[in-house]
């Protein structure tokens, strides 16, 4: 069945839908938080950096196959491709379990890249489909109770995970520390290995079963080829867009992404390491990056309620960037639990940027909206590669650790906030 791009009513049913698709990336992006601790003592890693390479892994993976997931949806139609996401999403969990098994690091790595590559497929699909399956000015209003549930799972993933995977990680070090030869040590990490295979399997069942589900699920199709009007007049003036680069708006804002995903790996991953840094109670870091969450989820609430109603998404954008601007330069100038709790509340600056910034980034674009989507969903490459850019400059460049945390974001919530101030009209001319 097919709608408008901009029906009077939105489906009720595909939201729902979209509601439980969010859940599941959140779950799965959020995993990683727990996956980092619990391989890096079950592999027995010697290093961090080592252990990181499971979120760039799971990152990187947008860069690489988002314009593929682009084609793949201009086969198959965005609901085939939401089915075809989630079967991708269970065969990485199931590669989790011959990883376990033999302990091959670039084998779990491997099953985190094709999640990765499954999330990239139902990011590519999802987002335009929630953008146009109602009306554009309150595509933000939608993103952000689709991003509830996203945070959500990104608060339970960490609690649930880490009671199964690090329950008792203090006791478990004790023991490889005061094992006496190599077959004790090994036996004691395969025993922990052996925790990745019900949860994932379970995880693997879940996924493949709503697929199905999906599969023989009646939801609006969405015709990306009908959306852009085309009449003698447009071609006359030789308006018609017969390329994707005709829509410099659409580059600027998968920038604006790259930023955006930047800012929420930084205030939700990188504030434990800058928790650390200041001394903060443990209970701080224990939870440090279910704090930042749920502000998020506050966040998102504001948006639900005052997203077009009140502000429009471009609005929002900006209030946004401006308000993490601030949050984060007191968060630099403060010390202890303070500056923590600043950074923390970097999630209700944060929770309302992706939402804002993608339906500008894709708007107008018509036929090539699904060409479009990937592109910017490229952008989630800055959650791989923004760490490390922080990393540098504390590390290498001999930055206080706080002011290269000032140097980090500061440039972030700049350019988004000149994305939603002018960058979303640039090549957008009246007719």
């Amino acid at each position: 069945m097919n709608v408008s791009l901009n029906p009077r009513k939105t489906d009720i049913r595909a939201i729902a839908i979209c509601c439980a698709l969010y859940f599941i990336l959140g779950f799965i992006t959020w995993a990683n938080g727990t996956l980092i601790p619990f391989l890096k003592l079950s592999l027995d890693l010697e290093t961090d950096l080592q252990a990181f390479f499971v979120t760039f892994s799971s990152y990187i993976a947008y860069f690489f196959l988002a314009l593929p997931s682009s084609w793949i949806l201009k086969k198959i139609g965005f609901h085939n491709g939401l089915v075809v996401s989630l079967i991708i999403l269970g065969l990485g969990a199931l590669i989790f379990i011959p990883a376990a098994d033999h302990r091959n690091y670039p084998l779990f790595l491997t099953a985190i890249f094709v999640q990765g590559s499954g999330m990239a497929l139902l990011q590519t699909a999802i987002n335009p489909y929630l953008s146009i399956i109602g009306p554009i000015e309150s595509a933000a209003q939608r993103m952000s109770v689709v991003g509830f549930f996203n945070k959500s799972a990104g608060i339970i993933a960490p609690v649930l995970l880490g009671t199964l995977f690090l329950k008792d990680a203090a006791q478990v070090t004790a023991r490889l520390e005061a094992a006496v030869d190599t077959a004790t040590r090994e036996n004691i990490l395969a025993e922990l290995l052996q925790r990745v295979h019900a949860p994932y399997i379970a995880l693997a069942v879940l996924f493949v079963s709503f697929a199905i589900f999906l599969k023989f699920t009646r939801l609006p199709e969405v015709d990306m080829d009908a959306t852009e009007p085309v009449n003698e007049d447009h071609v006359r003036k030789g308006t018609v867009k017969t390329s994707i680069f005709q829509f410099p708006h659409l580059f600027l804002g998968a920038l604006a992404i790259f930023f955006c995903v930047a800012a929420e790996v930084m205030a939700g991953d990188i504030i434990g390491v800058y928790g650390r840094e200041l001394s903060v109670n443990s209970f701080f870091l224990t939870y440090a990056t279910a704090f930042t969450l749920s502000g998020m989820l506050l966040g998102y609430i504001a948006g639900m309620i005052a997203i077009p109603k009140y502000v429009s998404q471009q609005a929002a954008l900006r209030i946004c960037t401006i308000t993490g601007m601030v949050f984060t330069v007191i968060s630099v100038f403060t010390t202890g639990t303070v500056s923590f709790i600043f950074v923390a509340l970097l999630g209700i600056a944060n929770s309302l940027l992706w939402a804002a910034i993608f339906p500008l980034g894709i708007k107008g674009l018509g036929r090539f909206t699904k060409t479009g989507s990937a592109i910017m969903i490229m952008g989630i490459a800055g959650g791989a590669i923004w760490p490390l850019v922080y990393g540098y400059i504390k590390d290498h460049l001999g930055v206080h650790f706080q002011h290269a945390f000032l140097f980090a974001m500061i440039p972030a919530y700049a350019y988004m906030l000149y994305f939603g101030i002018a960058g979303h009209r640039v090549g957008q001319k009246a007719d």
